[in-house]
């Protein structure tokens, strides 16, 4: 109750601040009708409770569920888990035909890992461990990929940006050629890719993408803990083993899929005669010039490729007089699954407490909570538990080519991934901030709950463009992807960021990542709330949310709101 009259206590200033915190964002500012905060959506507010997000993180990631991965017993446990939360709130079947599943396909594909990876160089046979040097993995949906004598290109960051006058191929023919990369985008001038912001230019799906586009035979993307966010043991636990993917549709693939750590990488560019230190610094320039390596290669990978499926887990609340228009939740279910014990007695099953069943158990309480108003809002609400996730946001990406609406028609997406397990917070870490006229809504929330609103707090690490909120926008619904942020209120930011970087490098992607005594559930609560409140605002507010004028998603936003009036 103390919580709840402290929302109470704030009612007031909040009918001063939302006519301008909200006018100030809309066309036609006159025509918006205030918003305030009553009573009713406070008292719905109290529903989110820690003991029903403890009670999902528990069921979700204990080891019955064996790690949620896509299209395993364990998946379809979860599925059937979340309908029945959902039908016990009273929500209904989201998905098109009126069932809870959105099913989609996937194919698996598990590339057997070869034991060492040798290069023809200009000082001999060079080889490579699997595991301690490299990683690799299977480019195309079929029994084998193979490289036979494929020549090594060195080409900075692999990045082709007309709009950055940014071109690292030159016209170079790369075709049957292994591209080897950096990670990442040039991040040392504001006005040129974000400047520190990773942009989708740095994220390793895009430099498999354009590789493809080229006609390359494979990628080796060079790995450093600063470049990609995350220590090398993730890329062996997120590499290794089955692969999924959605079925392809026509588009141009790679054999191999690489990744090799910086030192085997600066190894085996010095026994051709080059320093990869030095190529780093040529590279960034835009005057740099891809650089065809006296190595070459062969590798064979065999791969067992099955098909099985997974699904979205989706459910729906009606709207008012804007009821066709959507606000939708994104929280996936999935995880990695199990791995393959090297010891006995060891564990292998991937739990994915964190990561995230806190995300699904917080969606699932903001949906309880929209279950309890008295009257519905404007806008309907779509809460879309998605899966394949880990496998390259494959179930938000299925969505986002079937909506359950025309993508002009989905107002504003909400992400989950992952939440603060430390206790309160002063802040609000909102991945995105100021990108689009979602903000206005975030800020009412946060000044509610008397917190601050900060952007991404490791822009170098391309967050954006890691969940399933991406998938969503790159059809230009504008977006929210938050959770609670590193300035707690028992401990300050020191401690928040300490305990961020032990979870980054001891549990994130490793079986490691459980449920703990230690676990605090009212910054949950709390950041729930601000989930909550924030799409109330935008499912009852009069304006469309749009994306800021010169966003690279609001070409496509103006497209599919156009689509959407013709007809």
């Amino acid at each position: 109750m103390t919580f709840m009259q402290q929302k109470m206590g704030s009612r007031l200033l909040l009918t001063i601040l939302l006519p301008l915190l909200f006018g100030a964002c809309q066309p036609n500012a006159n025509e918006e009708q205030p918003l305030s905060i009553t009573q009713d959506v406070v008292a719905a507010a109290s529903f989110i409770q820690a003991s029903d997000i403890r009670a999902d993180v528990v069921e979700l990631s204990s080891d019955a569920y064996e790690g949620r991965g896509p299209g395993t017993e364990g998946d379809r446990k979860t599925q059937t888990y979340l309908i029945s939360r959902l039908k016990e709130m009273g929500l209904q079947p989201g998905a098109t035909d009126n069932s809870w599943r959105q099913e989609f396909e996937l194919i698996a594909l598990n590339a057997q890992q070869p034991d060492t990876w040798k290069f023809n160089t200009p000082n001999g046979l060079q080889t490579y461990q699997q595991g301690t040097d490299f990683v690799v993995a299977a480019g195309k949906q079929a029994a084998t990929a193979t490289l036979e004598q494929a020549q090594l290109v060195f080409v900075g960051y692999g990045i082709q940006a007309p709009e950055y006058d940014w071109d690292d191929y030159k016209g170079v023919d790369v075709s049957g050629k292994v591209l080897v990369m950096m990670n990442n985008d040039p991040d040392w001038d504001p006005d040129l890719f974000g400047g520190e912001m990773r942009m989708y230019y740095g994220r390793w799906t895009y430099k498999y993408e354009i590789a493809a586009k080229l006609g390359a035979a494979g990628v080796i993307i060079i790995h450093t803990d600063p470049s990609a966010g995350y220590p090398w043991q993730v890329v062996e636990t997120s590499w290794t083993g089955p692969q999924s993917e959605l079925p392809n549709e026509g588009e141009p693939t790679i054999e191999i899929k690489g990744w090799m750590s910086n030192t085997s990488t600066a190894a085996l560019f010095a026994s051709a005669g080059q320093n990869l230190d030095s190529l780093r610094q040529q590279a960034s320039s835009k005057n740099f010039q891809p650089l065809e390596l006296p190595i070459t290669t062969d590798l064979t990978l065999p791969i067992t490729m099955t098909s099985n499926t997974s699904a979205n887990i989706l459910a729906r609340i009606g709207g008012g007089d804007l009821a066709d228009e959507v606000i939708v939740f994104t929280a996936h279910h999935d995880h990695l699954g199990k791995g393959v014990a090297t010891t006995p007695g060891e564990d292998v099953i991937y739990n994915g407490a964190l990561d995230n069943a806190t995300g699904v158990a917080s969606v699932l309480a903001i949906g309880r909570a929209f279950s309890q108003l008295p009257s519905q809002s404007r806008r309907s609400l779509l809460f879309a538990f998605v899966g394949a996730e880990e496998q390259g946001l494959l179930g938000s990406q299925y969505l986002a080519q079937h909506p359950p609406v025309a993508p002009g028609k989905l107002a504003a997406a909400i992400n989950m991934d992952g939440a603060q397990i430390h206790g309160r917070s002063l802040d609000i870490s909102y991945v995105g901030y100021g990108r689009s006229t979602v903000d206005q809504a975030a800020q009412m929330a946060a000044d509610l709950q008397g917190r601050v609103i900060k952007g991404d707090q490791d822009p170098s690490k391309g967050y954006f463009y890691r969940s399933d909120h991406f998938s969503l926008a790159k059809i230009g619904v504008p977006s929210l992807n938050f959770e609670g942020g590193e300035d707690l209120r028992n401990g300050g930011i020191e401690a928040g960021r300490a305990f961020g970087e032990i979870y980054t490098n001891q549990h994130y992607h490793q079986a490691s990542d459980e449920i703990t005594d230690e676990w605090k559930f009212d910054g949950m609560v709390e950041d729930a709330q601000f989930g909550f409140y924030t799409a109330w605002s935008l499912a009852n507010q009069s304006a469309l949310p749009a994306w800021y004028p010169g966003d690279e998603f609001e070409a496509a936003r103006l497209a599919a709101i156009k689509a959407s009036a013709e007809p």
